[in-house]
């Protein structure tokens, strides 16, 4: 699977492409924890902190966090730590947070409709810029900020608007067809709600969100911890 090209945008510049391909899964993981946590201390004024705060706030230890600041080049100064603003702004350059992303999104039942009621997504750089159902009832609702249009407008309008992302929340019998139509659009990246996995070009990037299985290992480790 190959990372999608973010749009073009200046505040990108300065992030380093090596950076980004030396990172483990598991440090992308755990710097978009960071990055979640820095805003909200900055959202509370705290100005500064530190590896040993940091790390009790994602329940890692502080040789971790002090190893992936560092990977990234970030090292915090003895006795002051870590600038919250800066390594915010840091972490989010080198997520892809730091640039805009357009994404659009396919099925607005109750999940979607939650999501599309989040305002964290503007934060961390994302525009939800349409919504799509084959509801009848549902077009021209607007949920949130977004417009549900209907999936007949599908392709004139991803043709106009060129969104990077889509987020799929269509039923798992459904998910392939849409995906298939997204990708000959031009989606780089899909969000999958869908309990299925789907056929797409390595290209494209795909992050599976599959609830139940989730819950089926928080049981496991409930059973064997």
């Amino acid at each position: 699977m190959t990372t999608p090209k973010p749009p073009e945008n200046p505040s990108n510049e300065g992030a380093s492409e090596n950076v980004r391909a030396d990172l483990s899964t598991p440090a992308v993981g755990r710097l978009s924890l960071y990055y979640r946590e820095l805003h909200r201390l900055l959202d509370a004024g705290q100005m500064s902190t530190n590896s040993r705060d940091l790390a009790a706030m994602v329940n890692v230890s502080a040789a971790v966090v002090r190893r992936d600041l560092s990977s990234i080049g970030s090292v915090g100064r003895r006795g002051v730590g870590y600038d919250v603003a800066l390594l915010a702004q840091h972490i989010g350059v080198v997520l892809g947070s730091g640039v805009h992303w357009k994404a659009v999104m396919i099925g607005v039942g109750y999940l979607g409709n939650a999501l599309l009621r989040y305002r964290g997504f503007e934060r961390l750089g994302f525009s939800l810029a349409a919504a799509f159902d084959t509801d009848s009832a549902k077009i021209n609702r607007v949920v949130g900020e977004t417009r549900i249009l209907s999936m007949e407008q599908l392709e004139p309008v991803l043709k106009d608007l060129k969104p990077e992302l889509a987020i799929l929340t269509v039923p798992s019998e459904q998910a392939n067809e849409v995906a298939s139509r997204i990708v000959a659009l031009g989606i780089q990246g899909i969000l999958n709600f869908a309990p299925t996995t789907l056929r797409v070009p390595s290209s494209v990037a795909v992050i599976n969100v599959d609830l139940a299985s989730e819950l089926q290992q928080l049981v496991f480790r409930i059973q064997n911890g």
